[in-house]
């Protein structure tokens, strides 16, 4: 597997740039470190099994991970990047996309287990969502939880204030439907929600952070168990086995959420109709379908924007393992820990993305 690693201008503008919002530092459980054993982690993340005191096995040296920028390609993706997180950072990185959705849009988010997860802020996204006349839209989960039906998710939606800026629909409310995954090893079909197909653009609004099962959850996770119905859902965790949703092949898992990412994006053709914009604050180890994640020990970094969601994914990731000082390391552990680089090597792999990239910064 080819190593790359972050060029020093990178690291410069890491160092050089003035964050704001750190959290009190904690220090991260300790750990056997590069574990890339398939290993199954049978963790539900509606919290009842919370990971949040375990010691996170696998992680927290100092290696990067395989991919990531070069010198300007026009062959390659760009991301670009502010470390402006606020209405006006949102709105730029979103401009600098030069993406124009067509027809009817779908603005794709989490709306963030109750009571304390960590969802993106309405007033945050409202410029953009306005932007596109996008109607916001989420599926219902899998695993209980006060959005596991479909009356009590939306009066999650309306209380963290999302109906409040926008249209809302829960895409699975009538069901499911299916899309073909071409390339796959693991899935042959997808199962989205039933009102995938209204919709024919999407904005898919991501916060980075860390995820029980996946390592993390970016862009990919986004478009895969975020759009997937909680048939769907359970369909992905399953590995495509439809057995037990925590108890299956950990690798299986991580590739399924890859080709069901990709089948959504072949259906917008072929990626044309999808945009992507991550925004990397509040970097908690646990998902936003916890609704009590652990605090975040590390600095918020800004807000980041590409059409090609590997290589955002991969440029969020990097930008973590680039902290200095330990600053990320819980973060790094949780990412190793459940082998979570996989999902984009295999994305790569399968033709969603890439993992080399242009990143932009869009603040100089």
């Amino acid at each position: 597997m080819r190593k790359r690693f972050l060029p020093f201008f990178l690291t410069f503008l890491l160092l050089s740039t003035v964050f704001t919002g750190c959290s009190t530092q904690n220090e991260p459980s300790t750990g056997s470190s590069g574990n890339q054993e398939q290993t199954s982690y049978p963790v539900d993340p509606s919290g009842a099994d919370s990971e949040k005191d375990d010691d996170l096995t696998g992680g927290g040296d100092s290696s990067t991970p395989s991919s990531s920028q070069t010198d300007s390609d026009s062959d390659v993706p760009t991301v670009y990047m502010t470390t402006d997180i606020s209405p006006a950072g949102m709105m730029a990185v979103y401009e600098a996309l030069g993406w124009t959705p067509s027809g009817s849009v779908a603005v794709k988010l989490s709306t963030g287990e109750p009571p304390a997860s960590n969802y993106l802020d309405p007033q945050l996204i409202k410029d953009v969502v306005d932007a596109v006349d996008g109607t916001i839209v989420e599926c219902n989960t899998a695993y209980g939880g006060s959005r596991s039906e479909t009356a009590m998710h939306y009066q999650v939606a309306e209380d963290h204030g999302f109906t409040e800026i926008a249209d809302f629909q829960i895409l699975d409310e009538n069901g499911s439907m299916t899309l073909p995954v071409e390339g796959g090893s693991v899935l042959t079909e997808n199962y989205v929600g039933a009102a995938f197909a209204d919709y024919d653009s999407y904005l898919v609004l991501s916060h980075f952070k860390g995820h029980s099962m996946a390592g993390y959850g970016g862009a990919i996770k986004n478009i895969s168990i975020g759009l997937a119905s909680s048939e769907g859902k359970a369909w992905i965790h399953s590995g495509g086995t439809g057995g037990s949703m925590w108890g299956g092949e950990q690798d299986a898992f991580l590739e399924a959420m890859a080709e069901a990412g990709k089948s959504v994006s072949d259906y917008l053709g072929n990626g044309e109709r999808i945009a992507y914009i991550s925004v990397m604050n509040r970097l908690s180890v646990d998902c936003d379908c916890d609704g009590n994640p652990a605090e975040p020990d590390m600095h918020d970094i800004g807000i980041l924007a590409s059409t090609d969601p590997v290589a955002l994914d991969q440029a969020c990731i990097d930008l973590v393992y680039a902290q200095k000082d330990g600053d990320g390391a819980s973060l790094v552990q949780r990412i190793e820990s459940r082998n979570g680089l996989h999902t984009l090597e295999h994305a790569e792999e399968i033709g969603l993305g890439s993992r080399t990239y242009d990143l932009v910064n869009i603040d100089d």
